[in-house]
């Protein structure tokens, strides 16, 4: 059962996440894989709207996409941009990145080898996800600007896509520890916590929505 206090919280922690950018024209955009489509198709509506030139995806799999994704997080994205109608010349791919840190630094790694000036990045993810990218690309690649992006939608309407409210919440949770305690490990810039954030995410702990939060023995990127 998830109380009304439960989900006030849940509400408060989906907001923290998300980072209130303004899509702006980037010199790339960077798709990074999951196991949400919608990032590719949020990826797309913003090359068409002229916000870049030059999509990237970057993904291989994970335990929760190897069955729906088989070919990979950025393959999968690719075909879906291609589906929509983008140009293959504007799509590349990163196929071997397994966490947000790798996303980055593999991604960077393609661009240089493919001789593309960077000057901004606009970084794509799942809506809960849009402060952790962030913060990750501030720290792994500095003298960019980054613009952070995601399909807009609510709580309410993420959950009815995913269709497990306790599992969404459990990834809100999981997402915010991660931004507390990975600044430490060198793995993304340092996010102020409001006090009320910190609150609602230790109820959600108490109240166990814990099925995403690491041990502290085995940390990842």
């Amino acid at each position: 059962m998830i109380s009304t206090q439960d989900w006030a919280d849940a509400r408060r922690v989906w907001d923290y996440h998300q980072m209130g950018h303004s899509p702006r024209p980037c010199s790339v955009a960077i798709g990074l894989g999951s196991h949400d489509l919608g990032v590719a198709d949020t990826a797309v509506d913003l090359y068409k709207r002229g916000m870049a030139s030059l999509l990237l995806f970057t993904g291989a799999t994970s335990p929760t996409t190897r069955e729906r994704m088989p070919r990979g997080e950025a393959v999968h994205y690719q075909e879906r941009a291609l589906e929509l109608g983008v140009p293959s010349t504007a799509v590349l791919v990163e196929p071997r990145a397994r966490n947000t840190g790798e996303n980055i630094r593999f991604s960077r790694e393609v661009l240089e080898k493919a001789g593309i000036e960077v000057s901004s990045v606009l970084l794509i993810s799942k809506p809960y996800e849009e402060r952790r990218a962030y913060a990750t690309a501030r720290k792994l690649w500095p003298e960019v600007e980054i613009v952070s992006a995601s399909t807009p939608m609510t709580l309410d309407q993420y959950v009815d896509s995913i269709g497990n409210a306790r599992l969404v919440i459990d990834m809100l949770v999981g997402a915010l520890q991660r931004l507390m305690i990975y600044p430490e490990q060198g793995f993304m810039i340092s996010q102020p916590v409001p006090a009320d954030v910190a609150e609602a995410y230790e109820r959600l702990c108490q109240a166990g929505f814990t099925s995403r939060l690491l041990t502290t023995d085995a940390p990842s990127a």
